[in-house]
């Protein structure tokens, strides 16, 4: 045991040694593509490096064009082909300084294979996790135990998948604004959300965890929470989730000769779809040696060259299935054709749960939200749908909801647009995206 923790230690010390010698580099440049801002990060490489740089892109809500990943042996080299939300270059020297200087500050830190990648810290809220099954009206009850139990929501986000719902919850003490310690406190606010999870038949699945102020990156969490309640197992779709599915097309092959496994996809493209992928491989312990993304439209082609952790593709046709089934999961957590409002307004204790309730009152599902909390500000997403399921949030419904929530409150409503027809087939063959690199090669399912 001894000697296998001086081991251990001295080949940290190694790899700290070598990166110090070998520091990384960050580019962005917005002269060699006529349409997008292109980055490009080199680094010796570490596993998880690349989902830390896709996180810091999506975090900035940067929009990925094109990508070309690459860390064969001991070297990492990605380039980014990105735009801002409006279709421009990346123009703000203030962005362009903090990617930079986040890149080349977070390359650089070495944490052990076992820590977590990309998690903040913070000192002021306390951080609740969720999960149960979902049902109409769940987030309401939640917003409003928490009110009645003199805690303000702060940041909060909410998914559904697979009738399954996840939240990450920050909260904050409403009289001392500040995260809260009172243990008997904790202790009550555990047991009465666990009460509303539950239900009337959630007696084993709903779970809720307390955690004292640390790190967390919310999407991540909740991507790692769903895992963990197997959401990526079948479970009866609607006729507009079997429809979406469609859309949907992951292969999972074999590259013999080059002992990797070949996993392509192919979806409708939407906002931070790269790092639900990355962040899902991740997790799943699996290492992208190479890839290739674009998009075109509203469709997205990714190809990646993947192998587990300890140097092995995948070896096995459940195996095969499982990460099939995983990535899948990963795209449809946030794929909705739900009816995206947008609420801006004074943030107020139980403003939240007073929202929800409207909702709820309405016959809206919320499939999704978005809670943050700026300089007093609360601006909320929420995601939804009409109760009945299948048919379309009545705009007249809408309409109502702005009289209750009154003139205090900027209610903005996206109406989805995005009924696009499903994605043209691409080439069937592996290999499409990286043209030559690999021709003449063997590829089996």
């Amino acid at each position: 045991m001894l000697i296998s923790v001086s081991t251990h230690m001295e080949e940290d010390e190694y790899a700290k040694l070598i990166r110090r010698m070998n520091p990384p580099r960050v580019t962005i440049d917005n002269n060699s593509s006529p349409d997008a801002t292109v980055i490009q990060v080199e680094s010796v490489n570490k596993h998880g490096i690349l989902l830390e740089v896709v996180q810091v892109l999506a975090d900035l809500d940067l929009v990925i064009k094109k990508a070309y990943i690459s860390s064969d042996g001991g070297w990492f080299m990605d380039v980014f082909n990105v735009i801002c939300h409006d279709g421009s270059k990346i123009r703000d020297e203030r962005v362009v300084s903090y990617i930079k200087k986040v890149l080349e500050r977070n390359a650089f830190y070495v944490p052990s294979l076992n820590g977590s990648v990309g998690l903040k810290p913070s000192d002021d809220y306390t951080v609740i996790e969720l999960v149960g099954t979902d049902r109409p009206g769940l987030l309401s009850e939640v917003s409003a135990v928490l009110t009645n139990l003199g805690c303000n929501v702060v940041n909060a986000e909410i998914w559904t998948h697979n009738a399954r719902a996840a939240a990450v919850v920050h909260v904050t003490d409403d009289t001392t604004k500040c995260a809260v310690e009172d243990p008997k406190r904790l202790s009550t606010i555990k047991k009465l959300l666990c009460n509303v999870l539950k239900g009337n038949n959630d007696l084993k699945t709903a779970k809720m965890t307390l955690s004292t102020p640390g790190f967390m990156h919310r999407q991540r969490r909740l991507h790692q929470i769903m895992f963990a309640e197997r959401d990526y197992e079948k479970v009866e779709k609607t006729e507009q989730e079997k429809e979406n599915k469609l859309r949907t097309r992951v292969m999972v092959l074999d590259c013999v000769e080059k002992d990797y496994t070949v996993v392509t996809i192919h979806c409708r493209d939407r906002p931070k779809l790269l790092f639900d992928i990355i962040c899902t491989l991740t997790d799943m312990q699996y290492v992208v040696f190479h890839g290739v993304v674009r998009t075109e439209k509203m469709e997205a082609f990714q190809e990646y060259y993947i192998r587990h952790v300890d140097g092995s593709p995948v070896s096995s046709e459940a195996e095969r299935e499982r990460v099939m089934q995983c990535l899948e999961a990963a795209i449809e957590r946030r794929t909705s054709e739900a009816l995206e409002l947008e609420l801006c307004t004074a943030d107020r204790v139980g403003l939240l749960s007073d929202i929800t309730r409207i909702f709820r009152e309405n016959s809206l599902c919320i499939k999704r939200a978005e809670i943050s909390t700026e300089d007093g500000t609360a601006k909320d997403k929420f995601y939804v749908t009409a109760m009945t399921g299948n048919n379309p949030v009545d705009p007249k419904t809408i309409d109502y909801i702005r009289t209750q929530i009154g003139q205090q409150a900027a209610l903005h409503v996206r109406w989805n647009s995005s009924q696009s027809s499903d994605p043209q087939p691409e080439e069937t063959t592996i290999g499409f995206l990286f043209g030559n690199l690999f021709k003449g090669k063997t590829f089996q399912t």
